[in-house]
């Protein structure tokens, strides 16, 4: 009997192994499927305007008015789509706007922005950009990252399997200039109807966007060049002044060139900030004194472009003009006549850093498509 027992506990055990343990997978299968791969499809980033079409952007700036008026305004109770899934912050320089916008972006959303700085981390230092890449995008759903060369975040995006999106790098600035078109179709929609309330929402960029002038006076730094890609496309005119020596790189120039073509835009470059600033709308500038051990050499280079009332006038903008700047800011760039007057946009054009940031995520990490 008791050998009966064994025997048949025995078999019995054998039987529920093969039904639970032993899958049934063919050679055949084992050979045509991918499923043990660990290869994955390429994600979509967000480096520049550059890479958008006129349609791709004009739904970014939409959608970010439409997330402003459902979380400011409207104050309908968010969805969270993105509860459970974690936003790698990886900024190698310090940040305020860009830091404060993506951690609360993330928050409305129900995601989790997990800040790495360059203390953090061994972002390209001890560890390649290549290696950081592919561990850090194992373990997150997206990276925001904020790098110094442009390269880097080409680096980042080719090995991530997750959306990259620049946050700056050297040469282009997309999220600041998505906050720059909203401010700007802000401000002419509500100076043409001057409703009660905030309406933006109603009218599409396109009808207050197109036809623009958008004057740059200061250097030949990533915010120009982002603009120079961005504004044509939704036919905005751009003249910039720059020193001497102060130039965009080539292949920004040839981007910006055959879009103002095929918008029948104005480009227009000079050394002279009064003759940039003619029959502006608007006039932009940004940080152009660099480190401590520049701003000697820079503020001899830099005479003459500071924004003032006086050269607004001497210019001759137009009489509605009004001013621009990504912040943080410096005297020697705008002084306070200007920075602080009702002509300047500085912080709403701030605040809508957090809603086209917002529109970003939900777009590469709901949405999965910009």
């Amino acid at each position: 009997m008791a050998s009966l027992i064994k025997s048949l506990s025995k078999s019995t055990s054998s039987s529920l192994l093969s039904r639970i343990v032993t899958p049934s997978i063919s050679h055949s299968t084992m050979s045509s499927s991918n499923s043990f791969s660990t290869q994955t499809s390429k994600p979509q980033h967000f480096l520049s305007t550059a890479d958008l079409t006129k349609d791709q952007l004009y739904n970014l700036l939409t959608r970010s008015i439409e997330l402003k008026v459902e979380a400011k305004y409207n104050v309908s109770t968010p969805t969270r789509p993105l509860t459970g899934k974690t936003l790698a912050v990886m900024f190698s320089k310090r940040s305020t706007r860009t830091r404060v916008a993506t951690e609360s972006a993330m928050a409305y959303l129900g995601g989790h922005a997990m800040f790495l700085g360059a203390q953090d981390i061994q972002l390209g230092v001890n560890e390649s950009l290549l290696d950081t890449s592919r561990v850090v995008s194992s373990m997150v759903d997206g990276i925001m990252a904020r790098v110094g060369g442009h390269d880097e975040i080409v680096t980042l995006a080719k090995e991530s399997s997750v959306p990259v999106i620049n946050a700056l790098s050297d040469k282009y600035h997309p999220t600041q200039i998505l906050a720059d078109l909203v401010t700007l179709h802000e401000y002419r929609h509500h100076k043409t109807l001057n409703p009660t309330e905030y309406t933006a929402h109603q009218q599409h960029p396109s009808e207050t966007l197109p036809g623009l002038k958008v004057a740059w006076v200061g250097d030949a730094n990533n915010i120009l060049q982002e603009l120079m890609v961005a504004l044509p496309k939704v036919g905005i005119h751009l003249s910039a002044a720059c020193p001497k020596g102060y130039e965009c790189q080539q292949d920004v120039l040839d981007i910006a060139k055959a879009e103002a073509k095929k918008e029948g835009t104005q480009l227009i470059f000079t050394t002279s900030p009064e003759e940039a600033i003619k029959d502006a709308d608007v006039i932009v500038t940004d940080t152009c004194m660099g480190q401590e051990e520049e701003k000697a050499k820079r503020l001899a280079e830099f005479a003459g472009y500071q924004v003032t009332m006086d050269l607004a006038k001497r210019g001759g903008a137009k009489p509605d003009w009004i001013f621009m700047h990504c912040l943080p800011r410096k005297p020697e760039e705008v002084d306070d006549e200007v920075f602080y007057s009702d002509r300047s946009l500085v912080f709403p054009e701030a605040e809508n850093r957090k809603w086209t940031i917002l529109a970003v995520l939900d777009s590469l990490l709901v949405k999965k498509s910009l």
